[in-house]
């Protein structure tokens, strides 16, 4: 009995460690309106990096396929995470197109 005990704590420990973190952003940001064109699309490709980066915290990976089969609800929460993070980067990217749009830089 205390051999499941000790291997049902390891198993959650090991569950719990991988989760899946996202990096969230901040829709709208103090300073939006200072930034310049280059710093917009700069800000743009960092988004489409953590975006990608929470696509792929959907799929299937080592710490995903672990939460399933140890934890799913570990899992479950791992594709909400990811989901709201990338909620937040497309909220995030209009608010830049828009910045870049009033700014006018694509015709600079």
């Amino acid at each position: 009995m205390r051999m499941i005990q000790i291997a049902a704590a390891a198993a959650a420990c090991f569950v719990l460690s991988a989760c899946a973190t996202n990096q969230k952003v901040a829709v709208n940001q103090l300073g939006d309106e200072q930034l310049s064109c280059e710093q917009i699309a700069s800000q743009d490709r960092q988004l489409n990096d953590i975006l990608q980066k929470a696509q792929n915290n959907k799929g299937v990976s080592t710490a995903n396929v672990a939460a399933v089969i140890l934890f799913w609800p570990a899992a479950v929460g791992n594709y909400m995470d990811a989901d709201k993070a990338e909620e937040l980067v497309t909220q995030r990217k209009t608010v830049l197109a828009d910045l870049y749009a009033k700014k006018k830089c694509a015709s600079a």
